[in-house]
């Protein structure tokens, strides 16, 4: 089972509570710019020194899963087509990454918006991961009861 997150506006304690309440041990921040203007304690170097800090590793994979490439080759009309990038060397390697992590820790995927059905890590990567047998929980603001499974019933077959 793989958790995911979206940090959206909460505070870095909020933060931290729940992945204590989720017994996460490895943070993994997806997001392609790891850093925000409205929420700089989400900054890369504060949530991974806030984290530490609390017995929890930190990797950053987004510049391998991140919901907006830097590459060009993977817009149409201004918007980021997920099936390019799922089609990718890097995702694949990014994706693998995640799947090794999982196989004997317990990981949260983070990005910053909260909804995780307006976010990447829903939209594509919850998309592999399902397909690849794995069992993708998302955690809503409030944590405990605000949690969705996401299962084989949620893949978007128009995206791959």
């Amino acid at each position: 089972m793989i958790y995911t997150i979206g940090h959206s506006n909460m505070t870095q304690e909020s933060f931290v509570e729940i992945m204590k309440s989720f017994k996460i041990n490895i943070v993994v921040d997806v997001r392609s710019s790891p850093y925000s203007k409205f929420v700089p304690h989400f900054n890369r170097e504060n949530i991974k020194k806030s984290l530490i800090e609390n017995g929890t590793r930190y990797i950053f994979l987004g510049d391998y899963i991140g919901g907006k490439p830097r590459d060009k080759k993977y817009y149409e009309n201004g918007k980021v087509n997920y099936m390019r990038v799922a089609q990718s060397d890097r995702y694949s390697e990014g994706i693998n990454r995640i799947i090794e992590l999982n196989n004997e820790n317990n990981i949260v995927l983070m990005c910053s918006e909260e909804d995780p059905y307006n976010c990447h890590r829903h939209n594509l990567i919850t998309q592999t991961l399902v397909k690849n047998g794995l069992e993708i929980i998302h955690i809503r603001k409030n944590s405990s009861d605000k949690i969705i499974k996401a299962d084989k019933k949620d893949i978007q077959t128009t995206l791959f």
